[in-house]
């Protein structure tokens, strides 16, 4: 993301990827996209909801309903006092709390390890699955491992950090700065899980990491790590609540609708993240103990399968796909993958489903009407540069 779409995107100086869509395919290609995205980001602002709930009911002694009230009610006042610039400042301070408190936890639980005797270990952790990558099936592995990254690419939540960078260097450095700092939190997060499989096997793992905190730190130092727990899972999801209320503002009420009152826009934007916020927390507080990873996956699918190959196109080579033919990538490469893994439950990852349709209809697209239209896209072009010099003699 750094290398080759932080700074294309960032200079066309638009605020949402469906705008990013429409100024390169049409209308509905852009509607279609804002869909997508919007249902991707409510599925994975789950995993971080049930966390959070878990996590103030374990720390607070409350309820459920209670925990789940005073999760929206955090998250909201997040998004109207700090909107995405404050997020960013959040997303520094977690920075700091996670990593000086993962360091530590993660010293404590290697040097845990290490003590343990050969052969205990070796039972408690044998090679497979715990060490073994492809354990459960290395096209299932990779498969993840690629809707991760197709999804984080094709992400509203990501991408708006990079419109909202005050420069395309700055949007650069941004994606280069977290991806750095994934393998430093990864490390201490897998020795710390070991840890708990070794002293706790009873608890569940979404309570692994504030049980081990609350556990085995001083009082206070665990109280800080907590604290960066849910700094970071607020921020994430403010970031995607945030998203989602300037897609559904700008892009449908703003462009579909045609609405361009400032005030009713922003009306728009803040009662959208409140629903939002509502219905993605009454439904983790339904799911509170599903599996957060497989969440994460279908997220990043839904996201990405329509979304990643006509976006890499119009960002590396513009002016080549049709407006019909890109609208037919976008809703074929969505709604596969959706069909095969909820209605035909077909076991096949439904990634590849999606993105090999989406990419096929492209091809086809490009070869049927790619070359004339590139030709009225290359005049086009020329005729805007030649308007944009003459207004800068007058």
């Amino acid at each position: 993301m750094g290398l080759f779409y932080a700074k294309p995107l960032r200079r066309t100086g638009l605020e949402t990827l469906p705008q990013f869509f429409t100024l390169h395919y049409g209308k509905w290609a852009g509607v279609m996209v804002g869909v997508a995205t919007i249902l991707s980001m409510l599925i994975s602002q789950l995993p971080g909801t049930i966390a959070a709930i878990q996590i103030f009911i374990q720390v607070l002694g409350i309820t459920p309903e209670v925990s789940s009230v005073l999760f929206v009610f955090v998250v909201v006042a997040t998004v109207f006092f700090s909107g995405q610039k404050g997020n960013s400042l959040t997303g520094l301070i977690k920075m700091a709390l996670l990593w000086g408190s993962l360091l530590i936890g993660g010293f404590i639980a290697i040097k845990y390890l290490a003590s343990m005797p050969s052969d205990e270990f070796h039972a408690m952790f044998p090679y497979d699955p715990w060490f073994n990558l492809f354990s459960r099936g290395t096209a299932e592995v990779l498969g993840n491992i690629f809707s991760m990254m197709v999804g984080i690419l094709s992400a509203q939540a990501y991408i708006q950090a990079l419109f909202s960078a005050s420069d395309a260097k700055t949007a650069a450095r941004g994606a280069f700065t977290a991806s750095a700092i994934i393998i430093p939190i990864g490390l201490p997060i897998v020795a710390i899980g070991m840890f708990m499989h070794a002293t706790h096997p009873e608890i569940i793992p979404i309570q692994a990491l504030p049980t081990f905190f609350l556990g085995y730190f001083p009082d206070w130092l665990g109280g800080v790590a907590i604290a960066g727990i849910l700094l970071a899972i607020i921020s994430s999801t403010a970031g995607m609540a945030l998203a989602i209320g300037t897609l559904f503002a700008s892009d449908f009420v703003g462009n579909l609708m045609h609405v361009k009152s400032n005030s009713k826009i922003l009306l728009t934007n803040r009662l959208t993240i409140l629903i939002t916020m509502v219905v993605g927390t009454y439904f983790s507080y339904l799911y509170l103990n599903a599996t957060i990873l497989e969440l994460n996956f279908l997220s990043m699918i839904l996201r990405g399968a329509g979304v990643f190959v006509p976006l890499s196109l119009a960002v590396f080579k513009p002016g080549w796909l049709t407006p019909k033919w890109a609208f037919a990538s976008i809703c074929c490469g969505t709604l596969l993958p959706i069909i095969s893994k909820m209605v035909l439950h077909l076991t096949i990852n439904p990634l590849y489903l999606g993105l090999g349709s989406s990419a096929l209809l492209i091809i086809i697209g490009i070869m049927v009407s790619g070359k004339s239209f590139r030709q009225s896209y290359l005049a086009a072009q020329t005729a805007d540069n030649n308007r944009k010099e003459e207004s800068k003699e007058d």
